[in-house]
């Protein structure tokens, strides 16, 4: 893909390998500011959905199921292709063959309008996350500049989408390290050695942009939970398995729903939309309000132990995130899987009464996490990285692992994975037979 940049001496000096090394660059760079104003702006429309709530707990079944209809109407109208988390798509430009068909999943338009419609979707309360729509904008963009390297698609469009959809992550979560392992794991199943140099190079320009623009933040703060080498069984296996039952059970509905609902949403997508709203709002009353968004604000709270949610709060979480899928608007499950995670540990918590809280916590996220997304390296790495915390590294691992573990026992394959087999191309259907070739056949059988 890249010989432009690993053919021996002159080839490091050569305008060709210059060309693409700048394309990668300045992609990177661009990808890095767009999720960081992304993300500012993200948090603007959750304090105005915020606000909206403190005029009634009611107002959301007005405001949910209409907003939905709106976004799911633009969706489909002007945006084909932006539903969703957009990882998906990512994943299945990656497995297409003709530069045309991933045109169709990545493109400026479709990067433009997974950033509308994402936040149109926070602000009607929709129970969504900005970190997947990021990797899909992130891989539209760099596939997108690749028009302008004049190289032939075969060389250039996978490592585009690779390094765009890992610089994406990066600068979301300010968690580099994290972003290149999603490009391997997830997203790069048929990652190539070659392709490392220009990919790493990618993600670290992403993520100084965006430090530069917001600051070297962590995502849900820092603590110094850990735990004593006794102390790790326990934990490790109620988050693991708990974590990995749950979020095996999650994909698992999300992945039938959205095949049942395909037909429908084709045919009625305001009707599917105004039902999931309903939904949404139902799922936000029961939790006290607090199953709307983006869920960063209740992570932040239950892992730092400045408030404490509702009991149920990790269960309506699911549920307002599925709902939220289900009805078809662009939006990621990454943030709402990480708070259903939190909500989780700190429902197993207790069980554990002479344990750390906060490490229990973190280690419910991964566990939850990492039963949804069947990314074991990914989902410690990232939360590891969210929380800065080294301490709890090897029970992060082993719940991980274990948690995918069990999710598979569930959910056989990939969310992911499942839901990009939904972009690719149909398969052509086969010619019908030659009738007159069946006959000359038959004569020659028969030394007519």
């Amino acid at each position: 893909m890249f010989k432009y940049l690993h053919r021996s001496g002159k080839a490091l000096l050569s305008p060709d390998a210059w060309k693409i090394r700048v394309l990668f660059w300045s992609g990177a760079i661009i990808v890095g500011l767009v999720a960081s104003a992304f993300a500012i702006v993200t948090e603007y429309v959750n304090e105005g959905f915020n606000h909206l709530l403190e005029i009634s707990p009611y107002v959301p079944f007005l405001l949910c199921p209409l907003g939905l209809v709106l976004v799911a109407t633009l969706t489909v109208r002007y945006f084909p292709g932006s539903q969703g988390s957009g990882i998906p798509q990512s994943i299945a430009a990656l497995d297409m063959v003709e530069h045309r068909s991933r045109s169709a999943v990545l493109s400026f338009r479709i990067a433009f309008g997974k950033i509308l419609l994402t936040l149109l979707g926070l602000l009607s309360g929709a129970s969504i996350g900005r970190e997947g729509p990021t990797v899909h904008i992130g891989a539209a963009i760099m596939f997108s500049l690749g028009r302008f390297a004049r190289f032939p698609h075969h060389y250039m469009d996978k490592g585009l989408i690779l390094a765009g959809g890992a610089a994406g992550i990066a600068a979301a979560f300010n968690t580099p390290l994290a972003g290149i392992l999603f490009a391997v794991e997830e997203m790069g199943r048929s990652f190539e050695e070659r392709t490392s140099g220009v990919l790493l190079t990618g993600v670290f320009i992403a993520g100084i942009t965006a430090i530069v623009i917001q600051g070297n933040y962590t995502y849900f703060g820092t603590t110094d939970a850990s735990l004593k080498t006794s102390q790790f069984i326990l934990p490790i296996l109620a988050c693991g398995i708990v974590g990995g039952l749950l979020g095996g059970l999650f994909s698992a509905a999300l992945i039938r729903g959205s095949r049942r609902l395909a037909p429908l949403l084709k045919r009625r997508p305001a009707l599917v939309a105004l039902v999931c709203g309903l939904g949404i709002a139902t799922v936000g009353l029961i939790s006290g309000n607090t199953a709307y968004g983006t869920g960063y604000d209740q992570a932040q709270a239950i892992i730092t132990g400045t408030s404490t949610l509702p009991e149920n709060y990790p269960f309506m979480k699911m549920l307002a995130t599925l709902f939220s899928y289900l009805s078809g608007i662009p939006g990621g499950i990454f943030a709402p899987s990480l708070a259903t995670g939190a909500g989780l540990g700190a429902e197993i918590a207790p069980w554990l009464p002479d344990l750390p809280a906060s490490a229990v916590i973190i280690l419910g996220m991964v566990g939850y996490f990492a039963g949804v997304v069947q990314t074991p390296i990914t989902a410690f790495v990232i939360v590891m990285e969210m929380t800065d915390n080294q301490a709890l590294l090897l029970p992060l691992m082993a719940t991980s692992f274990l948690a995918y573990v069990t999710s598979r026992l569930i959910c056989p394959e990939p969310i992911y994975r499942e839901l990009a087999l939904n972009f690719l191309p149909a398969a052509p259907k086969p010619e019908p037979p030659n009738a007159e070739a069946e006959t000359e056949q038959a004569i020659e059988k028969t030394g007519a």
